[in-house]
Formats: C-alpha cells, sequence, structure tokens
C-alpha cells in the first residue's frame, strides 16, 4: 500500500484496540473513522488483493455474512465484519484489524452497496431481500431496488447471488443477468414469508401474481418480471445445489430462515471454489450472532436473545421462539428509527397464549399494538423484573436494535 494508506491502517488498528481497551465500544467504526480521516481511499487501498465477497439486504446480512465467512474460511483465513458494523468505516476497520487475507465476507447496508462496490471491486454479492426498515429515513423499497439495479449497470464483471422469491431483488438483478449472460447470477430460493412489500411490479406497477400451486411462484400481471428458475434450493434442514444433491446443514441457530441464509452461503462459497460438501459442516460451527440467538443462563432462566427491526424480521422471530414466556422490548432510538408505525404492520397473534411481558422506551407503544391484536401482556420497567416475573426455564427475548444491546450490557455478556 502507499505510505499514507500505510500509516492509515496502523492509525486505524490503533483507535480499535483503544477504544476496545477502555470499554468504549468494540472498535469496529471508529478505527476505520480515524483510517479514513487520514486516507480516505483507505478502503479501497485495504480490498486491493483480496477476493471479496459483499453481503446485502434488509434482513439477515449480519447471519449471511457470518456463515458465508466460515465456508469461504475452509480456503484460508477471512477477513469480516462480524460484528455488523455494515458501513464503509465498519468494512475499512474489519479489514485493517485483519491484516493480509487473501478473502474477505463484508456485510454491507443496502444503502452503501454502490459506494462499496466501487472501493473493493468484489468477487461476488449477494442480494438477500427488501422490505420495508426504518420509515422516517429508509428509502422506500422499489427505489431501494432501482438503486442496486443501477449499482449493478457499473460492475458487470461482478457475480450476483440473488433470492429468486423476491421481486425486488429479482428486478435489481435481472439487468445484470441479462447483460452478462447466464454466468452472471446465481439464483437461489429460501421461500418468502413476508411479501407485503412485494405486491406491486418495480419494472411496470402492475400486480405480482402468487401460483396457489406453488407458493413460492410468481410473475407480473404484465409479463415483464417473472421468477427465476433458482439453482439452489432449500429441503427441510438441506440444502440442495445446483447438481440435485442435498447437504444436510446442522445449525446451531434457529428458524427457516436460517436454512435460507445457508443456502445464500454455500452458493457464494461454492463461486470462490468452495465445494458444499467441506462448506456446510463449517456453518454449524456458528452458534452466535453479534449476541443474536445467545443463550444466557441467569437466576434459573435460560434467556435467549432474538434481534427482530422491522416487520419481516419479526416475522421470523416467532418462528424462532418457542412457546415460552417471551419478552418483547422496544426503543426508538436514533439506530432504531424514531417511527413506531411499524408495529401495526406486525401480526402478533402467535404470542397468544404464552406469557408476554414488554419493556423499553416505547413499551407503551407496543401496548397499544398488543391490545389491538388480543394479546395480553404485562408491563416490567427493567429486565431484572422480567427475569423475577418468569418462572425458571426458558425466557425469549425479542427486541429492536438498542433495545437488544441494553439487554445484553444488562446480561454484562458480549457474545
Amino acid at each position: 500500500m502507499p505510505l499514507r494508506a500505510s500509516l492509515a491502517a496502523s492509525v486505524s488498528r490503533t483507535a480499535a484496540a483503544l477504544s476496545r481497551a477502555t470499554g468504549r465500544g468494540d472498535g469496529s467504526v471508529i478505527g476505520g473513522k480515524i483510517g479514513m480521516m487520514i486516507d480516505p481511499d483507505l478502503l479501497a487501498h485495504l480490498a486491493e488483493g483480496r477476493r471479496i465477497a459483499l453481503v446485502s439486504g434488509t434482513n439477515g446480512k449480519t447471519t449471511t455474512t457470518r456463515f458465508t465467512a466460515a465456508a469461504v474460511g475452509v480456503l484460508g483465513d477471512v477477513a469480516t465484519n462480524s460484528f455488523g458494523a455494515n458501513m464503509p468505516t465498519g468494512h475499512t476497520s474489519a479489514l485493517a484489524r485483519a491484516g493480509a487475507t487473501p478473502y474477505a465476507v463484508l456485510e454491507v447496508d443496502e444503502h452503501y452497496l454502490a459506494q462499496v462496490l466501487k472501493a473493493t471491486h468484489p468477487l461476488v454479492v449477494a442480494l438477500l431481500n427488501l422490505s420495508r426498515d426504518q420509515l422516517d429515513r429508509a428509502k422506500e423499497v422499489a427505489m431501494m431496488a432501482q438503486l442496486w439495479r443501477d449499482a449493478l449497470a457499473a460492475h458487470p464483471d461482478v457475480h450476483v447471488v440473488a433470492n429468486a422469491d423476491d421481486p425486488m431483488v429479482v428486478y435489481a438483478a435481472a439487468a445484470h443477468a441479462a447483460a452478462a449472460g447466464t454466468g452472471g447470477v446465481t439464483w437461489f430460493s429460501a421461500g418468502q414469508r413476508w411479501r407485503e412489500d412485494a405486491h406491486v411490479c418495480p419494472a411496470c406497477g402492475a400486480h405480482i401474481e402468487r401460483d396457489e400451486a406453488d407458493e413460492d411462484a410468481w410473475r407480473c400481471a404484465n409479463g415483464d418480471l417473472t421468477r427465476p428458475a433458482p439453482q439452489w434450493t432449500v429441503d427441510e434442514n438441506a440444502v440442495v445445489d445446483p447438481d440435485g444433491i442435498r447437504h444436510e446443514v446442522k445449525l446451531q441457530l434457529p428458524g427457516k430462515v436460517n436454512v435460507g441464509n445457508a443456502a445464500t452461503a454455500l452458493a457464494v462459497a461454492h463461486h470462490f471454489g468452495v465445494s458444499p460438501a467441506d462448506a456446510a459442516p463449517k456453518l454449524g460451527e456458528v452458534a452466535s450472532v453479534a449476541g443474536r440467538y445467545a443463550q444466557v443462563d441467569r437466576d434459573g432462566r435460560n434467556i435467549r436473545l432474538l434481534l427482530a427491526k422491522n416487520p419481516a424480521s419479526w416475522l421470523e422471530a416467532f418462528d424462532m421462539a418457542e412457546q415460552q414466556p417471551t419478552l418483547l422490548s422496544i426503543n426508538a432510538r436514533d439506530p432504531d428509527g424514531f417511527d413506531t408505525s411499524w408495529l401495526f404492520d406486525v401480526d402478533f397473534a402467535p404470542l397468544r397464549g404464552r406469557q408476554v411481558l414488554i419493556t423499553g422506551d416505547r413499551a407503551f407503544d407496543l401496548a397499544v399494538r398488543l391490545q389491538v391484536n388480543d394479546v395480553p401482556f404485562t408491563h416490567v420497567k427493567t429486565f431484572e423484573e422480567a427475569v423475577a416475573a418468569v418462572p425458571p426455564g426458558r425466557l425469549e427475548v425479542i427486541a429492536n436494535y438498542t433495545a437488544f444491546q441494553d439487554i445484553r450490557a444488562e446480561l454484562d455478556r458480549v457474545v
């Protein structure tokens, strides 16, 4: 690297280490921020010479990135932003901290995909899904799909691994597939349970029609967009590769959605030259992702932490959570978005019949929503009060960003 970039990388590592040593944070952002102040092109310099995969989407980015890093790790050392800092400062910090690794797998906030594509020149980009998120500041879903489409047009050589079940993702990748030919896009199918943001074709505005005989099949009423045939699919707890071979994935992480995330990871790793048979066992070694899915024992309770930040992710969280006492925690701070109206897009009916507790800065917003959904609940002021209110055994905790971090801090456990 140029002398300026080498100096910036060294300062980045030092700043991150000091942040961790003083307990101010994990260093995943501050290191990159200071490094880029010294050399604005530091991310590009650090990316040079590495084979890189980018993972983007509204939901599942962090978990899929962790799975993909584990799979690509079959080949050698992999740099990754494992703490979920998914903007250029986080990418810069992660690459600087890792040193000279031959591979990198980076989670990318969907708004920054074009910028990171330009800086890193990746081998593969994985596009997971697009749905509404942080309504007070995030772009409308179809607009986000168009931005992705434009970003890919500027990088015809990148290989795309894309979700065939999401019309928004298909629209974003379809032009790239047409321009690059059959080798330009690998399609995977993991099912799309949340469909409320995909009723209208992003290409023409016509209705998206669903096939009653095949719940995953869809097409635009005008014929402008049709679900592509996926090469990678999911069958119960197995991933089926393009040759039709089933690969059992014995995951520690719960939920059908994580089998889909595993399929994406195997498809990306396959493009790096990793066989699914070698990669699949590595996915089972992932037990927690930046604290998500972590299980902590306290006072006779086994507490499991689940992150849910928008309607689509709450739907998946309900699928993962067992029929046990459940604590819901909602904040509306800057990382969460200040608008909580999205709570009325979530169907909380799956919580009926279990003990439900609520807490957080915006617990009363959640209380109104639960009342509308006929879900009885108890309000608790603190996490400690919640633990004391449930019998010994499992306590499921579902929280959005800052509420999740508040609970992790109370548990005094970084996992």
